[in-house]
């Protein structure tokens, strides 16, 4: 028999007036520091002028903070714990500010560098927070609507950034992106603090530093080495950083394995003895890899390929992002009423068909038919998103919300970097082969755009296997927890207000 442990039990819950005005002060923020995981896409370009650094290096500015998130947000568990709700929201949003002016006056790329990692950093704890309160307050019948309209944070955001970006690019350099971001989050940050109320009760814990440690190197090296494949260094020391890198996140579990025998795990992977859970996290990461491959492709090809402003981009890729945010709500509602297979069955189809259909597009494809396409993309995800977060974090008890929604954040963020440096890498030993073989610049162009999102339609064709696996709903999740956590797997209930 496995070895059992005692648990803790969850912190006394403090009755909320309106729970739903404390979500909306928390969705607001998060959604403003995620929009910033890709408002430096429409940007890269200048860099590359300004700065005097290569197109390779320039993408860490997205690569980079989603990195960061990753590495920061399995801390996150941990902090929540032992902080209040005020002081866990106060925090992650003044280390925000403090990174956005940071990257807006930094004169060299190595400090923009430092100042979105500072902000990749309180950007981690917000994202955790929210899931949390969230899980925490809104009661089961309700979470599906609520859940929607956070899909406005965590999803839309990030589809919005280079719309937004192109606007603002249109009237400054990219400094004017920290600029205007700034008084923005600092605005958000002093109403919120004006409304916001405690949830939760914190309880004192320690950190395994080692663990801290063992995260930041297995996910940094293994990010790191994909982001070198097909570049001029040659293969071994890709290679090198990915191996190592696979080999330290394997201590990293080993650790947290070990921890659980004292109950003190940084991140408690139990979580993942929720096969419900399990295959939720699954179906995020792919479908999150394969989101942040398109956000970072469709830009450089209408700005590199079609000649574009940014503003013009921007304008071009809105659609899609407006199309996933009107959506989610409505996604949410449709979840409560009639589960999860009816909407994300055909969402991925949805989502296989709209990067098949991109891997199609040439010089002169018709603006009109890559804005559909975008838009089918991004609508099919938003009904993909929304069902999949709800139904997987519902499946846990009470007791590893923190953990369970610290877990989702850490695979989601190093999916969409991976996505990230992989399309990246696709794209440039693709038209490097092409010219090598005598293609015209334009032509080896197309055809390193064409197979970046092939290869993104190809994994997203897992997603279509996963969610089959998927119960309608969460009180069809099958008893199937692991032996330390509550045997009935029931998502407790709301507090009573």
């Amino acid at each position: 028999m496995p070895e059992q442990t005692e648990q803790h039990a969850p912190a006394p819950v403090k009755p909320v007036e309106n729970p739903y005005a404390v979500l909306r002060w928390l969705v607001l923020a998060t959604f403003v520091v995620i929009l910033n995981e890709t408002l430096m896409v429409n940007a890269i370009p200048r860099l590359i002028v300004d700065l005097d650094i290569t197109a390779r290096a320039a993408q860490w500015v997205s690569t980079a903070f989603m990195l960061t998130m990753a590495v920061v947000i399995p801390v996150t568990g941990w902090f929540l714990q032992r902080v209040t709700t005020r002081v866990a929201f106060r925090t992650a949003m003044l280390t925000f500010l403090a990174g956005s002016v940071i990257a807006g006056v930094a004169p060299v790329f190595p400090l923009l560098l430092a100042g979105r990692i500072v902000q990749a950093a309180g950007t981690a704890v917000m994202l955790p927070l929210l899931m949390t309160t969230l899980m925490t307050i809104v009661p089961e019948h309700d979470r599906g609507r609520v859940m929607g309209n956070v899909t406005l944070a965590i999803s839309v955001a990030p589809a919005l950034g280079p719309a937004v970006s192109g606007v603002v690019l249109q009237f400054g350099s990219w400094r004017l992106l920290f600029a205007v971001m700034v008084p923005i989050a600092g605005a958000v940050t002093w109403l919120a603090l004006r409304h916001l109320v405690d949830v939760g009760e914190p309880a004192p814990s320690s950190i395994d530093v080692f663990s801290v440690v063992l995260a930041a190197l297995g996910f940094g090296s293994l990010v790191y080495g994909l982001s070198l494949i097909g570049g001029p260094q040659g293969s071994a020391r890709p290679t090198a950083f990915i191996v190592g890198g696979l080999a330290v996140v394997g201590l990293f579990v080993w650790r947290q394995v070990s921890l659980q025998r004292k109950d003190a795990p940084l991140l408690d992977l139990r979580v993942l003895a929720h096969r419900t859970y399990t295959v939720g996290i699954t179906i995020q990461s792919v479908g999150f890899l394969a989101m942040m491959g398109a956000m970072i492709l469709l830009p450089l090809y209408l700005q590199e390929m079609r000649g574009l402003s940014p503003l013009q981009t921007g304008l071009l890729v809105a659609p899609g992002g407006l199309a996933m945010g009107l959506l989610g709500p409505r996604v949410g509602a449709a979840f409560d009423k009639v589960g999860a297979r009816p909407l994300v069955i055909p969402a991925s189809v949805g989502i296989v068909a709209g990067l098949a259909l991109l891997s199609r597009i040439g010089e002169t494809t018709p603006y009109v038919l890559v804005v559909a396409v975008h838009m089918l993309l991004m609508a099919s995800l938003a009904a993909l998103f929304t069902p999949v977060f709800t139904i997987s974090l519902g499946a846990l008890p009470g007791h590893l919300y923190s953990h369970g929604s610290s877990l989702l954040g850490t695979t989601q963020q190093v999916a969409g970097a991976v996505g990230t440096a992989v399309s990246i890498t696709v794209l440039s030993s693709r038209a490097s082969s092409l010219l090598a073989d005598g293609a015209s610049p334009a032509a080896a162009s197309v055809g390193g755009f064409r197979w970046a999102f092939a290869v993104a339609a190809v994994v997203a064709v897992l997603v279509v296997g996963l969610v089959l696996l998927l119960p309608a709903r969460v009180a069809d999740v099958d008893p199937d927890a692991d032996p330390d956590a509550d045997p009935s797997n029931e998502v407790e209930p709301a507090p009573a207000r």
